[in-house]
């Protein structure tokens, strides 16, 4: 099967920034982290232009185009704190947008709720955002809403699961959960205890948490446009 060029890019990049994290080579990190989501843009663009549903290509563009923004500002955190505030609030927005894709699919395929997820997001919500509040600070309210957030986009994912193509409905699903994963471990890493390898599993489940939403929303669309 032909390898993408820009899916061979993207994880080529990957691969690099995950083994200068390890390195410990923070300047070459700094070269390495922005490629990775144009890349993925190029390929999501590439392969939905002819798209019958233009309004899912360009909130997908706009969610990538702030998840960009906020891994370029969350890597001057170190120099100053309003780095990470600014960051947060671009991944905020990028899941915004992420809900405004996922929510246009939940009309479209007319998905019935599904009360056992909403039970596990408030689950997961309560227990995170009790055990890291303690830890918060002067952080608790915006790391409160950026949680509220991401539950809720996780929310509609994995109603995703539902849609008539079952491969982009578990792509986008599992991406999703491993974003989650994701902030999580770096809330986690920030705000209650540092661990080992921690930038390295948070680097890892982002890069495969966007690769695999956007590679589901290109199935569906695709799909869509063949029917």
């Amino acid at each position: 099967m032909k390898i993408n060029t820009w899916v061979f890019l993207f994880f080529c990049v990957l691969v690099a920034d995950i083994l200068l994290i390890q390195l410990q080579e923070q300047q070459l990190q700094f070269a390495a982290k922005p490629l990775l989501i144009p890349l993925l843009g190029f390929y999501f663009y590439s392969q939905t232009d002819t798209t019958a549903f233009p309004w899912l290509r360009k909130w997908t563009i706009i969610s990538l185009f702030f998840s960009w923004t906020g891994d370029v500002l969350l890597m001057f955190q170190n120099r100053n704190e309003i780095f990470f505030l600014a960051g947060l609030s671009a991944f905020l927005l990028a899941h915004v947008f992420y809900i405004v894709v996922f929510h246009q699919i939940w009309v479209k395929e007319n998905i019935k709720r599904n009360l056992w997820f909403l039970f596990i997001i408030v689950l997961y919500y309560a227990v995170l955002i009790g055990w890291l509040s303690p830890y918060l600070g002067d952080k608790k309210l915006p790391v409160r809403i950026y949680g509220l957030v991401i539950s809720f986009m996780f929310l509609l994912a994995m109603h995703m699961l539902y849609i008539h193509n079952k491969i982009a409905g578990k792509l986008m699903m599992i991406g999703a959960l491993l974003f989650v994963i994701s902030d999580s471990a770096l809330a986690i890493n920030k705000f209650y205890q540092s661990f080992e390898y921690a930038d390295i599993i948070i680097m890892l489940t982002y890069g495969f948490a966007q690769f695999l939403i956007v590679t589901g929303l290109i199935r569906y669309l695709k799909q869509a446009n063949s029917n």
